[in-house]
């Protein structure tokens, strides 16, 4: 099962399918394209049995933040909840985001390795679907979950704001839905299975 991404596409279309042609429009999103092309042609020629999923953002991981374009989905939520650290959000607050909690893409690389064969009928390629949120709504959650919203600062990073803003915000995934691939309930189910799974009881109170 080969984890792939949604910046393969623009965001200059008005939503994405399977369908929609690739054109990714970062190093990052060519270079999954490459290893799309290679996992289906390797299974076209009976080398092996490959899959490919295309990941949303995911959010909220856990840990240390890291140098990726997409680290501050995280970072917003997770800090403040975890160390009360000030954090900035580089990007609008009402920008489109297609994010999936860490259970749900495990549960989806689980389901894309267990189908038969025959249910990708004959397209290795699969986009996930996510649940579609704003950096706001995450920021709004984290509040709910009794992290302090005054943290976060809205200083846009151009670089950041330029590279996130190529990606799709909007996905229509029919064909995953159908093969039994989920979408997380809401963003506020995404912040408390962080909560739950990685700040203790002791943190909380």
């Amino acid at each position: 099962v080969y984890g792939s991404s949604l910046p393969l596409d623009e965001r200059g279309v008005p939503f994405v399918t399977d369908a929609t042609p690739r054109n990714p429009q970062s190093s990052y999103g060519t270079q999954k394209l490459m290893g799309e092309l290679l996992v289906n042609d390797m299974s076209r020629k009976g080398f092996l049995d490959g899959r490919v999923v295309r990941l949303p953002t995911v959010v909220v991981r856990p840990g240390a933040p890291n140098a990726a374009a997409s680290s501050f989905c995280s970072a917003i939520v997770r800090d403040p909840l975890t160390t009360q650290t000030p954090t900035n959000c580089p990007v609008a607050p009402d920008l489109p985001l297609c994010v999936k909690s860490p259970a749900s893409v495990v549960e989806s690389l689980i389901l894309a390795h267990d189908l038969l064969e025959i249910e990708w009928q004959g397209n290795r390629t699969l986009n996930l679907p996510g649940l579609i949120t704003t950096p706001m709504e995450l920021v709004n959650a984290m509040g709910r979950a009794g992290g302090d919203t005054e943290l976060i600062s809205w200083n846009t990073d151009e670089t950041i704001a330029a590279i996130v803003g190529s990606w799709p915000g909007y996905m229509l995934t029919p064909r995953a839905l159908k093969m039994g691939f989920s979408v997380d309930a809401n963003v506020d189910s995404v912040v408390s299975q962080f909560v739950t799974h990685h700040i203790s009881t002791s943190d909380r109170l």
